[in-house]
Parts: C-alpha cells; structure tokens; sequence
C-alpha cells in the first residue's frame, strides 16, 4: 500500500476518502480553491495546498496544478472521486507518466466507455443489450430529426459525452426536435465542451437501475449487486436504493452477469458502474433490460452498496490501485438487508428548485443515520459548485422500516437562511406509490403536485409560529388581540408574519405538532424548523392582512448567473407560461416564464449579461 494520497476533489467525497486513507494510515493530501479555504476537508486532510481562484476551470480541472502539488507535496498516488477529472483519461494519463499511481479506472476503459455512442457500439460486440437509437457520426441537423422520426417518439437526445443528467433533452413530438436539439448542444458544449449527440428511444415506463463492479490488475472482476436510481428530477438522481424493489434472483443474475461481461469487454480495473434501462410496463424482466452507459469512477451512491454488502469501496480502490487483488471473489459477496440514500441539496423545491447558496448559520443534520457532507455550520454554499449538502443513508433488514426511517431523518434536518429539498425529500419517501416500489424515472414529474412543498405556511406552521411568539418573555401589542363572543369560549386571534406574509391566526388551543424546533440566527431572525422546511416568523411591525399581494409581472433572477437567451422584446403579448428568458446557473438552464397572459412592457435582460440574484430581468402587465 502506497503511504500519501492526493484527493484531486472536494466537499463530501474528499472527507469521504480522508477517513478510510486514515484509517489505512494513509497521509492525505488536499488540494483546494481559494474559496474553499476553510472548508472541513482542507482542515481534516494532513496537508493542504491551494490550486487557484474558485471557478473548477482554474483548480480543480486544472490537471497540470494539481500534478505539481502532488510532486510538491511527495504524494505516491492520486484519488480523483467522482466529478471534476475523475473521467478524464487525459489527466489520468499524465498522473501516471508522471510517476504516480492513478486510483481509478485505467485511460483506456475512460475513453472506451466515455462517449455514449463509442461505447454502445462496444457493448454490442461484447453481447450486451443496449437501447435502440442512433450512434451515428452524422451530426446534422436533418439526418438526426430523420432519425428521431424514424424511431419514433418520444425520443431522448443525450450528449456523447454527457453525465450528471446535463445534455439530455426528452422530445414528445417532431415539432419540438429543433428547439430542443439547440438547447441540449448549448448545455453539453459549456458542460462537456462538445455538443456532438446520439439520438435512443424513450422508454415510456423507464427504471434506472445499476450494477456495482469492480476488477482488479489481476483478471478478476466481481459485482456488488444493483441499485435502484430510478427516483430522479431532470435525470438527476434524488434517492438511490439497494437492491432494487421487484428485482427476481433470475433477473439479478442476467443482469449483473451483462454487468460483468461489460466490466471485462474493456480490460476494466477498479471501481465502476453499469448503468442500465429498463422498461418496468410488466415488471423486471431481463428481456426488456438494456445497456445505457458505464460510469469509470466510484458513484455518488456507493454508500447504500457499501451499506447491503458490509464492504468499504474506498478501501476497495486503493487495495486494487497498489496493486492488490480484490478484497474478496463474487461467492463471498451477500446482500444484507436493504439501503437507501437520500440527497440533501441547497435548492428551494417551491421555486422550481432553483439553487440557494449562502452561508449555513444553522446546519443540524440527522444522528439516526450516516451521514455524509462535505460542509457544517458556520460554513456556506458558494455558486461555484455543485450544491449538495449531505448524503444521508439509511440501512436495516427491511425496506419498510428503511423507508421510515430516512423519512423521518430529512424531516429533522434544519438548514438556515440556505434553502433545502429535505421536505420534499420526506414527502417522495412518504408516498404510498413509492413505498409499494411503483416508481419510474417520470415519478416526480408525474406527482410533483403531492410531492413539491408549495412554500406557504400551513394551519400547522401558523400554530407553531404563534405559540413561540406567545412564550414567556416575548409579550407585546400583537399579543393581546383577544375577542370575545357571546356564549362561548374566548377567542385569541394573533398577528403573525411567517415568510414574509402576514397572517391573522384564531389561536388553537391543541397547540403545534410535537417536534418542531425554534431557533434565533445571528441576525435575530425567529426561524421555526418543522418537517424539515424552514419558517422565518416575527410579530408585525403594523397590522398586517392575510396573505400577499398578486404578483406585478416583475420578473426577477432567481439567482446568480448569465443570461443565454431573451426570447421575447418590449410590447410583445404573452401568453401564461411562456418562456421569455433562459438564465445559466451552475452549468444548468432555467427558463423563466411569462406569470400570466398579458404584454412585456420591460425588458432589461442582454443575451450575455451576468446578473446577481434579485435582479429584474422583465416586466408583464396582465391583460385587462
């Protein structure tokens, strides 16, 4: 075993493998952003070195800095984790011609596996089934909506070189084929830095499942068994499971046997994932299971697999990297009961799940399960990178009481003044449909009606926020509005403001639900935790009505970013819905939408421009 190791990531996964390289006794080296300075890896790794200003382009996808600080640093061998350069056969070249052991798949497998199409073709001629489509060079407009027709829609245009559910366009009809198209080459060339696409038939009734594999330098490959990722938004994955709901043993056996067969086509070394479709209109059938892709690097979601197989993967890439066997042959591996992980991401769910960044003046998260997060309170979420805050996994002997348990562990979680998913992650855990395991990837899109908190104060907030205003010690005006009738008990109505609106609450004397937690930030912010959303609330400075004003038609950026595209111009008639102006943030597109019918009398936005959150891009004036 080699004794230094440079984590070219950070956040979570670089903790993440700090604490095994320790246990391992292991020297950890970090590398990190100027931004990241203080973040908890740097401090937790035995040595740190800064690589340059925050935007990835100049640190950590920055091979040549990171390089030079393993030199500098005397680090043996590189971790790459997942993300940045983890697939980037370059860079995975250079680490080992610079006399280094690279802890990942080996270039070749990366290139082999890295454009969708090459590898589609690959696993064709290894005897794997793969989804019907176009891989073809011809990228032509014309030629791919000739394609797209003659497969039929709905069809999915995916970048060649896409993951992370970036450059992947779902189009219904023939109609939409050149709209969408533009778009998923604009998102692929800034995301990947090539627009080139291929073109597969979209699978009405989709799963996402994955098979975990692994090989060593010595010929041996071996799987860890499935997992279910079919619970995603926007082709991002929200909760991952292990095994898959409704997985027969014939059919685990055909498909981590495909899995492994892929593994071996490449001369596979290391951690790696087989991503498969499957159509679920009759159930799990190997028959109508078929490749995707293959991912060259240890997967966000390796903990549910680490969790049902009592096995530490991190350990299992550096044994295998300094040239070990694998830690054990495939009689040797078991499911044990069943895993599941939910991701805590800054994103406000009731504004289309919009990032929120900022700093985390409260960040409590859960004891009942493992935790994974690269940030803690005191901290912040910077716009550089990708927004989540914690992995959260849940493990034990039945899937029911795994279920109930990470519900009630995002319902805990209390995040402030940064936004988070953890309530609509305990409503997609709570659902009676995703607990008997009738999922597919279009679930969220299908329900988001039950599934998305609306972002306004229930009966129940409203209570709750009232009760903490009336505690001992915080009397005032607003707290003496008491009426009386006739013939009946007291009635105490009480002003609140609770998200900025103001409320007239008739105060019930069953009280708030248990559980709820009240916290005072530093800026003397009341925030009232509950079911893992959060509620600023204050007595009114005036008599406040109920409820908010309609909107004005300002349309304002909902966060930092460029403007890629203005579709509309002054005195244009809108119509409810209508997207007017495409705004870039974090590598993803967000169309902003026209409120209501009626007519742009403002329009600020320039194709091109940076804007800060707040600013007003446009203007609608309703019709009549």
């Amino acid at each position: 075993m080699f004794e230094s190791l440079l984590i070219a990531n950070r956040g979570e996964i670089a903790r993440r493998i700090i604490r095994t390289a320790r246990r391992l006794g292991i020297r950890t080296i970090a590398v990190h952003s100027d931004v990241d300075a203080a973040m908890p890896f740097v401090r937790e790794a035995d040595t740190a070195i800064c690589i340059g200003p925050a935007p990835a382009r100049e640190s950590y996808l920055d091979g040549a800095k990171i390089i030079a600080a393993a030199e500098a640093a005397g680090a043996a061998a590189i971790h790459p984790g997942y993300g940045f350069l983890s697939e980037n056969a370059g860079f995975a070249e250079a680490v080992v011609a610079a006399g280094l052991v690279w802890v990942g798949a080996p270039a070749t497998a990366i290139r082999a596996m890295g454009l969708k199409d090459a590898a589609k073709s690959l696993m064709q001629a290894a005897g794997v089934p793969v989804t019907p489509g176009y891989l073809g060079e011809d990228q032509d407009e014309k030629r791919l909506k000739a394609e797209a027709d003659a497969i039929g829609y709905p069809v999915l245009i995916k970048a060649v070189a896409g993951g992370g559910g970036k450059g992947m366009r779902r189009v219904n009809a023939p109609a939409d084929f050149a709209a969408e198209l533009a778009a998923c080459r604009r998102e692929a060339a800034v995301a990947f830095g090539d627009d080139r696409v291929l073109i597969e038939k979209y699978v009405l009734n989709p799963r996402h499942i994955e098979v975990q594999v692994f090989g060593d330098s010595h010929g041996h490959v071996v799987h860890l068994f499935e997992r279910d990722c079919s619970l995603q938004r926007r082709h991002q994955k929200v909760i991952e499971e292990a095994p898959a709901p409704g997985m027969d043993a014939a059919t685990r056996a055909a498909i981590c046997t495909a899995a492994v067969t892929a593994a071996r086509a490449v001369d596979y070394v290391g951690a790696g994932t087989i991503e498969f479709i499957a159509d679920a209109s009759a159930g799990l059938r190997a028959d109508r299971i078929w490749f995707m892709e293959m991912n060259t690097r240890l997967q966000v979601e390796h903990p549910v697999t680490e969790a049902i197989t009592g096995q530490d993967l991190v350990e299992w890439q550096l044994r295998v990297a300094a040239g070990e066997p694998l830690p054990l042959r495939q009689d040797d591996l078991a499911i044990r009961g069943w895993a599941m992980e939910a991701r805590l991401y800054a994103e406000n769910p009731a504004t289309g799940f919009l990032p929120s960044t900022g700093r985390l003046d409260r960040l409590h998260l859960p004891a009942t399960v493992r935790v994974d997060s690269g940030v803690e309170e005191g901290g912040a979420v910077t716009p550089y990178y990708d927004p989540m805050i914690a992995k959260l996994i849940a493990h034990g002997p039945e899937r029911r009481a795994v279920l109930a348990t990470l519900a009630e562990a995002c319902r805990s979680v209390e995040v402030w003044p940064v936004r988070t998913n953890a309530a609509f992650l305990a409503r997609c855990l709570d659902d009676a449909d995703f607990a008997a395991g009738r999922v597919d990837t279009g679930f969220i899109e299908r329900h988001a009606d039950r599934l998305v908190p609306s972002g306004e104060p229930d009966a129940g907030i409203l209570q709750a926020a009232v009760r903490a205003l009336l505690e001992p010690g915080d009397g005032g005006p607003w707290t003496a509005l008491t009426g009386f009738r006739m013939a009946a008990p007291a009635q105490r109505t009480v002003a609140v403001t609770v998200a900025g609106k103001g409320h007239r609450v008739i105060l019930d004397q069953d009280g708030p639900a248990d559980g709820d937690t009240v916290a005072v930030m530093p800026d003397g912010t009341r925030v009232l935790f509950a079911d893992g959303e959060a509620w600023p609330f204050a007595a009114p400075a005036a008599d406040v009505a109920t409820g908010g004003a309609a909107s004005d038609g300002a349309l304002l950026a909902p966060m930092p970013g460029r403007v890629i595209s203005v579709d509309v111009a002054e005195g244009d008639a809108v119509r409810q819905g209508e997207r007017l102006i495409v705004l870039e943030a974090m590598k993803m597109e967000h169309g902003l939408t026209a409120p209501f019918d009626g007519v742009v009398t403002e329009l600020k936005a320039m194709t091109g421009e940076q804007v800060s959150e707040g600013t007003l891009l446009a203007r609608v004036a309703k019709n009549g």
